[in-house]
C-alpha cells in the first residue's frame, strides 16, 4: 500500500519515505541513480553514485531493470535514455535543468559550428541531446584530456560548452581548442579571495579543484580533477585536511568515506553563503524520488532521430574511456 495518494499533500517522515523507495524499488525492478551534487538523502537510498561518466558507463550496462531513475539533472536522464531506449528512465523533478547545458542552444550551436567547417566537434557531456547530436565525440571532466590527446597535434578542434574546462585541456594538451564561451554558473561562483583566506586560515590543507572553474581558482589547486578524481586524491594523500572547490554535495561523500579527515567547502562570491550548491541539483528531494517512483513520471522522451545521432558520440567516449 502507498504512503499517500498522487495529491496528498501530507508530509511524510524521512524513514516512511525511505522504507517506500526501497519497495518501490523492488515491487518494480528500478534502478536509482545518483550523482555526487545530490543530497545527502538521495546518495544514500541510491543503489550507484558517481560523476557523469560513471553514471553512463552505469546506465550503458544495465540488463535486469525495467525502470531507471536519474537523480542529477536532465542532460544526464536523457544519456540514459540514448544508452537504454527500451527502458523507462524518470527524473524526480523535469525542472532540474543545468545553467551549463543552457548556456549552448543546439541551434545556435550548429551556426557556431558553420564558421569552422574543418574541425572535429568535441563537446562536455553536460549538454542538451540537440547539442550532442553535432558532436564528434562527447567527453566528462573526468576523461577529456586523455580524449583530446587522442587526436593528432594538428587536428582543429571546437570544444564546448565550457569555456574554463576547455581552457583547462587546451594548457594540458597544449592545443588550441576553438572555445564556446558557456560556463557552469556554480563554478563560476567561487572566489578566489575567499580561496586565499581559506588558505592562510588552514596552511596544510590541500586544495581540490573542480576544472569548470576560472583558471585563477585551478592555478591554486593541489589537484584539478572530476568529481571522482577529486575523492581519489583524497583517498590516496597523506593530508589530513582539503579544501573542496567544487559543488558541496560531494562533501558528503568525501565525509562518509574519509571520516579521520576534514573537509572545508569553499564559498562562493556571495557573502551570505558557507558553500556554494547548484539549485538545479538540490531540485530532487527525497519526497519528489518516491512519487516519482510511485507515478512512474516525470519521464525522460528524446526523439528517435535525435536520440540515434546523439548515441554516436556517446558510445565512443565510453569507448575512448575504456
Amino acid at each position: 500500500m502507498n504512503v499517500k495518494n498522487k495529491g496528498d499533500k501530507t508530509p511524510i517522515k524521512k524513514e516512511e519515505l525511505i522504507k517506500e523507495i526501497e519497495r518501490l524499488k523492488k515491487e518494480k525492478k528500478a534502478v536509482v541513480l545518483a550523482h555526487y551534487y545530490q543530497r545527502p538523502e538521495i546518495q544514500d537510498v541510491a543503489d550507484h553514485i558517481g560523476d557523469s561518466l560513471a553514471l553512463a558507463r552505469y546506465a550503458s550496462t544495465l540488463s535486469d531493470v525495467e525502470i531507471i531513475v536519474l537523480c542529477g539533472v536532465h542532460f544526464m536522464g536523457e544519456t540514459a535514455k540514448i544508452l537504454s531506449p527500451e527502458k523507462k528512465v524518470l527524473i524526480p523533478d523535469m525542472e532540474a535543468g543545468c545553467s551549463l547545458a543552457d548556456s549552448c542552444e543546439a541551434e545556435d550551436f550548429k551556426k557556431f559550428l558553420e564558421r569552422y567547417p574543418d574541425h572535429t566537434v568535441i563537446s562536455y557531456v553536460n549538454t542538451s541531446v540537440g547539442v550532442k547530436a553535432l558532436t564528434d565525440v562527447l567527453v566528462t571532466s573526468g576523461n577529456a584530456v586523455r580524449i583530446v590527446e587522442t587526436f593528432p597535434k594538428d587536428q582543429k578542434i571546437v570544444f564546448g560548452p565550457d569555456r574554463n574546462l576547455g581552457d583547462y585541456i587546451n594548457s594540458i594538451t597544449g592545443r588550441n581548442m576553438v572555445l564556446w564561451d558557456g560556463a557552469c554558473h556554480v563554478h563560476e561562483q567561487f572566489s578566489i579571495e575567499k580561496l586565499i583566506a581559506l588558505k592562510k586560515e588552514n596552511p596544510g590543507a590541500k586544495v581540490l579543484v573542480h576544472p569548470e572553474c576560472k583558471k585563477v581558482l585551478r592555478l591554486l589547486a593541489d589537484k584539478v580533477g572530476s568529481t571522482a578524481a577529486l575523492i581519489d586524491y583524497a583517498r590516496e594523500s597523506e593530508a589530513g585536511e582539503f579544501i573542496v572547490v567544487t559543488e558541496s554535495g560531494i562533501m558528503h561523500e568525501l565525509e562518509k568515506k574519509f571520516p579521520d579527515k576534514r573537509f572545508i567547502a569553499a564559498p562562493p562570491e556571495d557573502a551570505g553563503c558557507s558553500c556554494n550548491e547548484c539549485g538545479y541539483m538540490k531540485l530532487n528531494t527525497l519526497e519528489k524520488l518516491y512519487e516519482c517512483l510511485r507515478d512512474e513520471s516525470p519521464e525522460i522522451k528524446v526523439d528517435e532521430k535525435v536520440a540515434a545521432a546523439a548515441r554516436r558520440p556517446i558510445e565512443r567516449m565510453l569507448e575512448l574511456s575504456k
